[in-house]
């Protein structure tokens, strides 16, 4: 290995040939028994190319997954307010981004899971901002404070007033899509300016097993003719909706993915998406769906790692627990799937901050978290090996065994080690007590409240701005909101 080259550690749980056969096996999937295609206009689009409908069921034939997979970018930047690439899929470079769609919050006081609102929302984007772990937002938490049919984009709405980073988020309703495209458009300067630097990826959910509903084939269709960036979250569930065996759930995983690939790539040759997803199992003695369990890690690190091998980028849901507060286990499940994650070379990685089985946010379980993931990242990056000499070198320079006076240590110790925030104790028996005692989840506490303060609101073009606010208001006022939370 040349001295310029890190030593990176990696976790491969598929050998090639295992690669090989679970492609082999999805593409047989997609031809017998098929993939269940609910909207005509995505079953038109694969009959043209030779599959065979017969009802709802299509059977896929391998040479058009292939040419779907073709036309697919390898790679593709999610932008920031300002245009400039900030989440780069396919680079090899792991990203982090809090997870979405809890319903509800942990109060940092009383610790009550309660119905998240608008507010919550705007309290965790701002935390997840002033947090360079977190390289996204996401559309963090339902709004319960909002009618459910404009819900989608008014969390969407709410994060592009309040951040300048990228934004991870997706649609419940069929007609949220598009409406929610031309918010985006309106923050772009326009559709053509949307397309060329996207600062929104959107997930989209088939139906374990093997199913594109209406929906969620509608979704791919609107976002490939908008050339807005997809991202599959196919969510195979182990030994219920799908095999109980890990490797077989990894096989239903890409059948979905690819039979998606080829609805998309049909409606928008080179449209940019994503093989993501958030498999798990089912807990044969809760009957729950623990997305901490080591097994859902190793499913997001298979599934990912096949992405991979088609030179597809990638996704996966780690970094929550199934905890119901923030205490050692919210750590030791979020620290394990963050680890996992980033050994996988997955590139966007969703899930800080969730508790409960992914229902609960906390903005203090995301400051904890973005020190988890800084550590994992350090781990990521490996060992340095572009010094002249390993070690010898150092000893020449040494005087008096003092390496805390060298200078190459005052030079080189902030990029061989990770510095926590004041959130992971460190300090002496005598030190913690003076200053306070405080135990980690009082520490994120603080530190959540301290991020609020610093916030700064981005700057957003006076004119875009007005035209966001009143292109939601018209649509909040129809659904009976007279006045807009959160803003």
């Amino acid at each position: 290995m040349s001295p310029e080259v890190a030593l990176r550690p990696r976790l491969e749980l598929l050998g090639p040939g295992d690669v090989d056969r679970v492609v082999g096996e999805a593409l047989q999937l997609l031809v017998e028994p098929g993939a269940t295609v609910a909207s005509r206009e995505a079953a038109d689009l694969l009959a043209g190319v030779g599959a065979q409908v017969a009802g709802t069921t299509v059977r896929i034939p391998e040479q058009v997954v292939r040419d779907g997979l073709a036309t697919v970018p390898r790679a593709f930047d999610l932008h920031d307010r300002d245009g400039r690439p900030a989440v780069r899929y396919g680079s090899g470079t792991v990203h982090f981004d809090p997870g979405s769609c809890g319903v509800k919050v942990l109060d940092p006081e009383t610790l009550d899971r309660r119905a998240s609102r608008a507010d919550d929302l705007v309290r965790i984007v701002k935390v997840a901002e002033m947090l360079p772990a977190y390289a996204a937002q996401s559309t963090a938490v339902i709004c319960s404070d909002v009618p459910a049919e404009i819900g989608d984009l008014y969390r969407l709405f709410l994060v592009l007033l309040h951040s300048s980073k990228p934004i991870v988020t997706g649609s419940f309703q069929a007609a949220g899509t598009n409406r929610m495209i031309e918010l985006l458009a309106i923050d772009a300067g326009g559709p053509a300016a949307l397309a060329s630097r996207p600062r929104a990826v959107f997930d989209v959910c088939p139906s374990p097993p093997l199913t594109w509903s209406e929906f969620g084939a509608r979704n791919l269709i609107d976002l490939a003719r908008a050339r807005v960036p997809a991202e599959i979250v196919s969510m195979p569930l182990a030994g219920a909706a799908a095999p109980v065996t890990l490797v077989g759930s990894i096989v239903q995983h890409a059948a979905e993915c690819l039979s998606g690939i080829a609805i998309h790539q049909l409606a928008g040759p080179g449209a940019p998406i994503v093989w993501g997803g958030a498999p798990a199992i089912l807990d044969m003695r809760t009957g729950s769906t623990p997305m901490g369990a080591i097994e859902t890690a190793m499913l997001n690190a298979g599934c990912a790692q096949v992405g991979r091998s088609l030179g597809l980028p990638t996704h996966g849901y780690l970094a929550a627990s199934d905890a119901k507060i923030v205490d050692a286990q919210a750590g030791l499940e979020t620290g394990i799937g963050a680890v996992v994650g980033i050994l996988a070379g997955i590139d966007l990685i969703s899930g800080a901050g969730l508790l409960d089985f992914l229902l609960c946010q906390s903005a203090e379980k995301l400051v904890i978290d973005a020190d988890a993931i800084g550590m994992a990242q350090r781990l990521g990056r490996g060992l340095d090996l572009s010094t002249g000499t390993l070690a010898v070198e150092t000893f020449a320079q040494l005087a008096n065994g003092d390496f805390l006076g060298l200078p190459e240590t005052r030079n080189l110790f902030r990029r061989e080690q990770f510095l926590p925030s004041p959130v992971i104790d460190r300090l002496s028996d005598e030190a913690w007590r003076q200053a306070g005692s405080t135990d980690t989840f009082a520490r994120a506490r603080q530190r959540a409240a301290q991020l609020v303060s610093d916030y700064q609101p981005p700057a957003i073009n006076p004119d875009v701005r007005s035209e966001l606010l009143d292109r939601v208001r018209g649509l909040a006022e129809e659904a009976g909101l007279a006045v807009l939370p959160g803003t």
